[in-house]
């Protein structure tokens, strides 16, 4: 038996223990639930907060997939000249014709796998490592920039979702196509993809496309129209056929085909012989006005706001074209290609633009838009060489540069220039003829190639290639790829970029980037963007001030007394007249203030003209778009001048004849003829002139001095350079030129010095 006293003790320890316990529970419970606490306010608000956001920006208006293959009724782009005239109506059409997959050919479906998902019928509407891959490969093939998507994300991104690139819009699509996949077929997904997604223009869906370009049913499509097909829906606008860049549809069809021979689709036979098909493509719509021009807006629209919403947004675009101006340039290219047929000219194309602001005022991008194979190339656009149209550019620099003055003379003799592990250069003139001592303002006039050549040897390839740039030149870049005939037009330029470089002389030495879009509304009337400049006006066929030149906006490439000498030179006649007589259709009648530069490559493939006032720029070419040779065309007399000389009249008929503006910076001179010096107080040199330079710039040397110079006896020539025979010395006229050649004047036969290095 337990005494009581010990029973006692045993239930206190017991009971302090439970207290003990009991407290050390509490105590611990107490740690436990602000521990759990924290790690909720730690980990759980901000895991809520995601949430929420992610239903706000993703969940919140994601559309249901089981709205595919419903079509929303699309509303038309308006395209406008800058006075209202209707242009072009962009829009989708409204009569879709829906299929079955069963009748669209095996070809085009295995096609538009091919091209845009290799992987179709394998993924689960998302293909993150295959679509990368691709999209790298892609681009390492220096091919259009790819981003990897599906068919399926294609699809849903085409009928669901907006075409911005953002991460929100890229994670809907990933979403909704993995949701797609859980209710639609893979063959209902493909034939959902074929009739709904843009193949260009009015063609949605492949049934309205193969009707368009090629005038038939989808089933009776061959495989090379197939592939052409399949090969738009990534870019419509520049892929079309019917675009501004027809050559880049053959290319993506070709693309296209290597990839269904590459997937086993087709034999690679299969594939060449396809490439070979000659294509007959329906005809284009006639309804459209001034077509290249409107074309090339839409590609701009199109890199800006997406093909659908061109296509569908309802937009209101204000262009600057003046529909007018437009009418008559075509008319000029058209009258004077048809006369031309006889000598192998097979096209021509004109710009006009306003130089202060930079407007497009017209654009002819081909004799006839709808002759048959490439009427529609838009030569404004493409690469072509400019001949003497670029020499301006190299002068300029150099009398920028204070290397040349107007009066600075070159001997126009033979000349070779050696260049190390290359054959010598030896230019000649487009007359085949030499013309002696030459001040830069004849040579400039008469375009005669030996100054110009030497012109850019003193100026360097790579200061004329910097400079090429910054009067907007884009496809001049790398010196390396270029000699001296580069100014004699032995690099690529556009038609675009030249009117843009002419523009920095018509501006006093500022480029003004070229513009086509004056005003875009959207459908509710919203303006997206607006043109605005001071020296801007709606009707440009009123008599026009000159623009100020402080006013103009632009980057100034060259000085304004650079800019106004080029231009007082090139509405020069009298410097020209040599070359191109008194009264070539370079003349405008009833205007003595246009400036004017021809070009035409030793080859004949390209003829241009280029001519300004402070107000208008007028551009024209003639050649062959295949750049086969012409057979016969004089500047000045046929080809591109006469094109110029109607677009020029037609656009100064009502405005005043505009000198350019001579700036403070530049004075006159009277000048000896041919040394370029001073008069001296004897009144040594008969024949004189006027000039004008750049203050600081005018000569200071007084005639030409005599020097002792051995003289071949037999021939009365100056001695060869190293002849120690049957030589004396004289006393002769010397005049060295500015590439640093010493010659004489007064001997029986002017010769070279010795060779150029």
């Amino acid at each position: 038996m337990i005494h009581p006293k010990t029973y006692i003790r045993w239930l206190e320890r017991r009971l302090a223990g439970v207290t003990k316990n009991y407290h050390e529970f509490r105590t611990d419970r107490k740690y436990w639930w602000k521990k759990t606490t924290k790690r909720l306010r730690f980990i759980g608000v901000p895991l809520i907060v995601c949430i929420l956001l992610f239903w706000f920006f993703i969940l919140r208006d994601l559309p249901a997939p089981s709205k595919l293959g419903r079509y929303d009724i699309p509303l038309s782009t308006k395209i406008y000249d800058r006075n209202g005239e209707l242009l072009y109506e962009v829009f989708s059409d409204e009569n879709r014709t829906l299929i079955t997959l069963d009748q669209i050919p095996e070809n085009l479906k295995n096609a538009t796998v091919a091209i845009e998902d290799k992987e179709f019928y394998r993924h689960g509407g998302v293909n993150p490592i295959g679509g990368m891959l691709r999209a790298v490969k892609s681009s390492i093939e220096k091919q259009r920039l790819e981003g990897g998507s599906t068919i399926t994300q294609q699809l849903i991104k085409s009928a669901l979702l907006t075409p911005e690139r953002t991460i929100q819009r890229k994670v809907k699509e990933i979403i909704l196509a993995t949701w797609a996949e859980l209710i639609y077929s893979k063959d209902e997904i493909l034939e959902m993809y074929l009739n709904q997604v843009p193949y260009g223009g009015t063609a949605w869906g492949i049934h309205s496309a193969a009707n368009k370009y090629f005038d038939k049913e989808p089933k009776d499509l061959t495989l090379a129209e197939s592939a052409l097909l399949a090969g738009l829906p990534q870019s419509p606008t520049s892929y079309s056929p019917f675009g501004a860049y027809p050559e880049l549809a053959i290319a993506r069809q070709h693309a296209v085909l290597r990839r269904m021979a590459e997937d086993g689709y087709i034999t690679n036979e299969e594939a060449e012989a396809a490439k070979l098909e000659d294509l007959k493509y329906a005809s284009p719509s006639a309804t459209l006005k001034a077509p290249h021009f409107v074309l090339y807006v839409k590609d701009l629209l199109v890199k800006k706001y997406g093909e659908k919403e061109v296509e569908q947004g309802g937009f209101k675009v204000t262009t600057t074209l003046d529909y007018g101006i437009q009418e008559q340039a075509e008319k000029a290219v058209y009258d004077e290609i048809t006369k031309l047929s006889k000598l192998r000219v097979g096209n021509g194309a004109a710009v006009v633009t306003r130089p202060p602001t930079g407007e497009i005022l017209a654009m002819v991008g081909s004799y006839d838009y709808f002759k048959e194979g490439w009427g529609n190339v838009n030569v404004t656009l493409a690469h072509r060489q400019p001949g003497s149209s670029i020499k301006p550019i190299n002068y300029a620099i150099a009398i920028d540069n204070r290397k040349i003055t107007p009066a600075s003379v070159f001997w126009d003799t033979p000349i070779c220039f050696k260049v190390a592990g290359q054959a010598p250069y030896c230019p000649k003139n487009y007359d085949n003829s030499f013309h002696g001592p030459v001040q830069t303002r004849f040579a400039l006039g008469n375009s005669y190639n030996i100054p110009a050549v030497k012109t850019l040897a003193i100026n360097t390839l790579p200061t004329m290639v910097a400079s090429a740039s910054a009067f907007g030149l884009d496809t001049i870049k790398d010196p390396d790829q270029y000699g001296l005939s580069l100014t004699l037009g032995g690099g690529e330029v556009t038609m675009l970029d030249m009117a843009e470089a002419f523009s920095t002389f018509a501006n006093a030495g500022k480029r003004r980037d070229l513009t086509a879009i004056l005003r875009i509304e959207d459908k509710n009337g919203k303006v997206l963007e607006e043109f605005t400049d001071s020296n801007l006006t709606k009707n440009v066929t009123e008599n026009l001030e000159q623009a100020s030149n402080l006013l103009i906006d632009g980057p100034e490439v060259i000085s304004a007394e650079t800019a106004f000498l080029i231009s007082h030179m090139l509405l020069d006649n009298n410097a020209r007249s040599a070359a191109f007589g008194a009264s070539s259709q370079l003349n405008i009648p009833g205007r003595q203030a246009v400036s004017v530069k021809t070009g035409t490559t030793n080859d004949l493939r390209d003829n241009w003209t280029i001519g300004y006032t402070p107000n208008f720029l007028v551009a024209t070419w003639v050649g062959n778009n295949d750049n086969s040779p012409m057979s016969a065309v004089a500047s000045g007399v046929s080809g591109a001048s006469p094109i110029w000389n109607k677009i020029m009249r037609e656009v100064l008929k009502n405005q005043k004849d505009l000198w350019p503006r001579q700036p403070d910076g530049v004075v006159g001179r009277t000048i000896c003829m041919p040394s370029g010096f001073i008069p001296s107080s004897e009144g040594a040199c008969p024949n004189t002139r006027f000039e004008y330079f750049i203050r600081g710039t005018e000569p200071t040397i007084e005639n030409l001095a005599k020097q002792a110079i051995f003289i071949d006896k037999a021939t009365g020539a100056q001695a060869r350079e190293g002849q120690i025979e049957n030589v004396e010395a004289q006393e002769k006229t010397i005049l060295r030129d500015v590439y640093g050649t010493t010659y004489c004047i007064d001997c029986a036969v002017a010769t070279s010095s010795g060779e150029a290095e």
